[in-house]
């Protein structure tokens, strides 16, 4: 017969071993000698730990008055083998026979509440009973109310523990904290228990790791990280992979291999979260090889694994490893997995093949937003935008919820398809759900808005709901500049600096456009200042901007050093410089630029040959674009486009090849569009062609009824060809047809400042002296030898008036102020919204030599230089 001392170790010692007959032999011993009473708890402690319950509850009925140690255990028993609701009930049957609570019941019931409420009423009962104060009380407390996402409540608590808190203690915190989403919060409570002087375990660094991971801060991680090693817990793999994950994640793939290398034995957490973090950075080939090794260290890939490695497949274009796993998955039963499917969709949506995507997706019987997600933002990507649309209604239908990236893939979708009526339906929708304040859902409203042309809706949706983030304002300030709304987005970029507001490289890169647009080259070189304090020079769409910018806003040379000082230069930064180049007129050396770019084994695409034209064009390069044009096919694998045509004929045009153009035009595959009659009406002027004219305006009177240009086109054709009675039936049939000529605007900048002038203009404040500036001029010009061109003016006066309407022309009051206005010497840059006329030119020319300065214009066309009585344009325009 065992000794009674030996009893109770031996139930703990098979418990923990699981040693369930002999724990019952143990128990039969006990009934036949009668010292069942003695050891009934042992007997409870021990069916508990061997995960039967049912026989602890037989053990604890056959007490005929069970003490709160029994009831205890009995409470224990259930909760440990996940039976919240019978320990409830035993514990709502301890407290109805009066048994009182101990400190060792209510930590397992306040485990098991059901909701915050049951457990407010647990915390009421322990201040009650006077067991508030004891630690395991306390701790559980603050892990309930944590898990119910009363952190706050949780932290009255862990204070009101106030000396008697340990290092549990310090964990629930923080853990309640992260739980919440209130990481930062979780690394500052750490912050305090290292400065108290508790020694953080495994779990507190684990905890504290996963708190550096999801508020961010990589510099609190690193710091972690070095106690970690120091206290000797980097062997911990919860610890260890929780670093990998915090590397990986944070986009320090170097740390992330180097703590995976020393992790003491790794497992599929630790290669999951190394191989995600290198797919969430774009490491795809990295996470591919990782693959490799982790097969070959004998473990064996799970769901999580997979579904990392068939994004990186799409990331990297591995498409025949993403197939192998498909394959794979369908042989295993196990394609039907939604993180699977969910890889699988994006891998085919990636790489254009939707129609497989769609078949994955229809495979799924329980299909999620995330899902649905995917193949929406799948079909919206590979610019099936009316198909994204259809599964938007189809997913609705059937009873789905939206989240922020359903409604930014279908704005997207609405935006390209410039629909507005469903813009606005999303629009209403994500009013309903709530989600205006979210800025990802703002930033595409705005962007399908102004791409609607409904640029007031946008600035509404940026006012209301813009939140004012930086988000929002790249957004509206993109908006703004691409819809010729320059000054508007520049003072919007002043008011987001005013609310302290950091600019980053897409906001800059916007503000230059808009700069590019209004020509304010002082405003581009500030917008450039921006970037090399905030140290975005690197950034390559910020660097393709500026080049575009200062080549828009007049200045070939401060385009040529920002091209220069491209760290790496892709087809978008060379096409830039080229088309730079070409509307400058410098057509021999944007022809040397381009083949620069082809030794540098940098393939052209579409736009950089039309820029190769351009500069064709510009330089009457007959022979070298018709050799380009020709050949891109064979040599670049381009087809020639609409644009590629439209040059062709406008540089055959204003060549004097007027039959050549023709029978390019009657060649080409696709319907002659505004843009080639456009080009051979312009041609007909320059060349006295009045048939050719007239041919074109009939064509461009159908096409653009609305456009005044054709008419004066037409006009100035017949008056180059002195056909008067011709040039009144234009202006009658312009007047009849109520057809308004735009207005020949110029604009100058001046200390931030754009100023606007108009023909015979005298609003400006300075217009007396601008005026005198003009009739100076004029008597200089004058005694060098300039002779007015009156045929250029179709206005029905006599030649001295005609020769007072020339003198005052927009283009002329601009250079005329900005000569009052700036120092000796400067260069002066002019933007004008229509073609420079005949007459302009030939003053512009006269002008730049009296007053030794370069004179810059730039028209609806090409930029003029004007140096020292020439043009860089050599009077071919």
């Amino acid at each position: 017969m065992r000794s009674l001392e030996t009893i109770g170790p031996l139930l703990t010692r098979y418990a923990a071993t699981q040693s369930l007959l002999q724990g019952a032999h143990i128990h039969a011993h006990l009934l036949k000698s009668g010292l069942f009473a003695v050891f009934r708890n042992h007997l409870l402690s021990f069916y508990s730990k061997c995960r039967l319950p049912g026989s602890a509850r037989r053990v604890f009925d056959e007490i005929p008055d069970p003490c709160h140690v029994s009831w205890s255990s009995l409470v224990t028993a259930y909760s440990n083998n996940a039976m919240p609701r019978d320990a409830l009930g035993a514990f709502r049957s301890m407290r109805s026979c009066s048994v009182r609570c101990n400190e060792f019941v209510l930590p397992v019931v306040l485990k098991c509440a059901p909701d915050a409420g049951f457990g407010t009423q647990l915390h009421a009962l322990a201040m009650a009973t006077g067991l508030g104060g004891d630690i395991f009380v306390a701790n559980a407390l603050v892990a309930m109310y944590g898990g119910f996402g009363f952190v706050d409540e949780a932290r009255m608590v862990f204070d009101e523990a106030g000396c008697e808190r340990n290092t549990v203690s310090w964990n629930g915190l923080m853990s309640a904290y992260v739980k919440n989403d209130r990481c930062s919060h979780a690394v500052k409570v750490f912050g305090e228990m290292v400065w108290g002087g508790v020694q953080p375990n495994e779990f507190g660094f684990s905890c504290v790791v996963n708190a550096c991971t999801g508020s961010r801060d990589l510099e609190a991680g690193r710091k972690v990280h070095a106690m970690v090693i120091r206290t000797g817990y980097d062997k911990d793999v919860f610890t260890a992979n929780a670093l990998v994950d915090m590397y990986s994640k944070l986009g320090d793939i170097r740390m992330a291999a180097v703590v995976f290398g020393k992790v003491p034995e790794t497992d599929v957490v630790s290669w999951n979260a190394f191989i995600s973090g290198c797919v969430l950075h774009g490491h795809d080939q990295h996470a591919l090889e990782l693959l490799l090794q982790m097969k070959s260290s004998g473990l064996v890939p799970n769901v999580f694994t997979l579904s990392s490695i068939l994004k990186a497949c799409a990331g990297s274009g591995a498409f025949n490893l993403g197939r192998q796993i498909h394959g794979f998955m369908v042989k295993a039963n196990a394609d039907s997995d939604n993180y699977i499917a969910f890889g699988l969709v994006d891998m085919y949506a990636k790489h254009g093949l939707l129609d497989d995507a769609k078949k994955v997706f229809d495979w799924i019987p329980q299909r999620d937003l995330v899902l649905w997600n995917a193949l929406i933002s799948g079909c919206s990507h590979g610019a099936q935008h009316a198909e994204a649309l259809s599964l938007f209604c189809r997913m609705r239908k059937e009873g789905f919820d939206v989240n922020r990236t359903t409604l930014a893939a279908v704005l997207k979708s609405t935006a390209s398809l410039e629909a507005i009526s469903d813009t606005r339906q999303v629009h209403a929708l994500a009013e309903k759900l709530g989600f205006l304040s979210d800025s990802h859902v703002v930033n595409g409203l705005i962007d399908s808005y102004w791409k609607c042309d409904c640029l007031n809706y946008a600035y509404r949706v940026f006012e209301k709901h813009g939140s004012y983030d930086i988000i929002a304002f790249t957004s509206m300030i993109t908006a703004l500049s691409q819809c010729d709304h320059g000054e508007d987005a520049i003072k919007l970029f002043m008011e987001m600096l005013r609310k302290g507001l950091d600019p980053d490289p897409f906001v800059l890169s916007s503000l230059l456009n808009a700069c590019a647009s209004l020509s304010a080259y002082e405003q581009g070189k500030q917008v450039h200042a921006h970037l090399i304090k905030r140290q975005f020079m690197s950034d390559v769409f910020a660097g393709n901007a500026l080049v575009y910018t200062y080549a828009k806003c007049g200045s070939i040379e401060d385009a040529d050093l920002a091209f220069s000082g491209l760290p790496e230069k892709g087809v978008v930064s060379w096409s830039a410089m080229i088309g730079g180049l070409a509307q400058h007129g410098h057509g021999k050396r944007a022809l040397d630029v381009f083949h620069r770019m082809v030794d540098e084994h940098i393939s052209p695409n579409h736009i950089t040959m039309t820029s190769v034209l351009c500069a064709c064009n510009h330089a009457g390069l007959v022979d070298e674009a018709k050799r380009y044009f020709n050949s891109m096919k064979e040599m670049f694998g381009i087809e020639r486009t609409e644009e590629h045509y439209a040059c062709m004929i406008d540089l055959l045009g204003r060549a004097g090849k007027l039959d050549d153009a023709m029978e390019l035009v009657n060649s080409m595959p696709f319907q002659t569009n505004a843009a080639v009659w456009g080009a051979l009406l312009a041609a007909s002027r320059v060349h006295r062609d009045p048939e050719l004219g007239r041919l074109a305006a009939e064509k461009l009177f159908i096409l653009e009824p609305e456009k005044s240009g054709t008419h004066v086109l037409l006009a100035n054709t017949y008056a180059s060809a002195g056909m008067w009675d011709d040039v009144a039936k234009v202006r009658k049939l312009m007047k009849d047809s109520k057809v308004k000529k735009e207005p020949a605007m110029s604009w100058v900048e001046l200390k931030d400042k754009v100023h606007t002038f108009i023909v015979g203009d005298k609003s400006h404040p300075r217009a007396r002296d601008i005026y005198a500036k003009l009739d100076e001029l004029g008597d200089l010009m004058t005694k060098a030898g300039y002779v007015p061109n009156v045929e250029v003016d179709l206005h029905d006066v006599d030649k001295n008036e005609k020769e007072l309407l020339l003198s005052h022309h927009s283009e002329r009051l601009a250079v005329a102020f900005a000569l009052i206005s700036t120092p000796a010497g400067a260069p002066i840059r002019v933007k004008k919204n229509l073609r420079i006329c005949r007459d302009c030119h030939a003053a512009f020319k006269f002008i730049s030599d009296i007053v030794s300065r370069e004179i810059i214009i730039r028209d609806i066309n090409r930029f003029h230089h004007f140096r020292d009585g020439a043009c860089s344009c050599r009077d071919y325009w």
